[in-house]
């Protein structure tokens, strides 16, 4: 009987421990490595055309302002290393006259841009860097000369960057106070080839303390504008705020004012609205070439 139970109980502990689960084995899954989005402008070509910058900026009284202007907005370095500029430009006149409004992304490297319309994802216009093309549903969809102003927020809102290059001449003018401070004063020309309108003019407004551009006066002269010549009257830019996106002061607001015949502030004719401004280290293929289905803008 005693061996009858010893039997037994062996039995019921081989059943207990054949019902006991086997250890799971860990399954090993794997993992594709996230690649980090990188800009495809080497550090080294940037460090160099800074380089170049300092140098033939700082040979004359007014591009050492210049040159202070670019240090106090974050550098020239940070501007070209953070990769492409974003940002929705809204330019409002307060005549009634056509409203620009878009999105924008700007090759500042290259000087080429992309703009979609903010109210219609599917209308688009830029610059290749050699010719203008748009893309849109019917001829409404941009009521304005989209060669002409493909560049043209980068030139009214990208100061004091967008003057390093080489076919810019710089002129240092008497010192001016503006809104109670005192201001130094540059007038920026360019050289016949550069742009659709050469005969362009900026005069840049340095706050002599802390280097920060305060106004900006111009005038346009773009051609298919003035056919035979001449230019609009000179108009004055009031800065309204600025803010830090990725270590670069930009404007967040721009008044525009006719010039008056004291070289002040007259009539308030354009409302500027500057938002959701970032840099992006890359975009797609080709992003910013003619898309299929586009036309060429010719110059006139």
């Amino acid at each position: 009987m005693k061996l009858g139970l010893n039997i037994a109980l062996v039995a019921l502990l081989l059943l207990i421990g054949s019902c006991k689960e086997e250890p799971k084995k860990m399954e090993t899954v794997a993992t594709e490595e996230v690649q980090e989005p990188t800009y495809h402008i080497p550090d080294t070509w940037v460090a160099n055309r800074v380089g170049k910058a300092k140098e033939r900026l700082n040979a004359t009284d007014a591009g050492k302002i210049v040159w202070s202007a670019m240090e106090a907005h974050g550098g020239l370095d940070t501007w070209y290393s953070n990769g492409y500029l974003s940002f929705r430009f809204d330019y409002q006149p307060l005549d009634g006259s056509t409203r620009r409004n878009s999105y924008q992304t700007i090759d500042t490297w290259n000087n080429k841009a992309r703009h979609t319309s903010f109210t219609d994802s599917t209308a688009i216009f830029g610059w290749d860097g050699k010719e203008a093309w748009v893309k849109a549903k019917d001829s409404t969809a941009f009521e304005y000369d989209t060669r002409f102003w493909a560049l043209t927020p980068l030139y009214l809102a990208g100061h004091p960057f967008i003057l390093d290059g080489e076919g810019v001449s710089l002129e240092l003018l008497p010192e001016k106070e503006y809104k109670g401070e005192l201001q130094d004063v540059v007038k920026v020309t360019f050289g016949e080839n550069v742009g659709d309108a050469p005969d362009d003019f900026y005069i840049l407004y340095f706050d002599k303390d802390t280097h920060i551009n305060s106004a900006i006066r111009y005038i346009v002269s773009y051609p298919q504008y003035f056919p035979k010549g001449g230019h609009a009257p000179e108009k004055i830019m009031e800065i309204v705020g600025q803010k830090e996106t990725n270590g670069i002061l930009l404007p967040i607001g721009l008044k525009t004012h006719w010039l008056d015949e004291n070289e002040e502030m007259g009539e308030y004719i354009t409302k500027i609205d500057l938002s959701d401004v970032e840099f992006v280290l890359e975009v797609p293929e080709n992003y910013f070439s003619k898309p299929a289905g586009a036309t060429v803008v010719p110059a006139k």
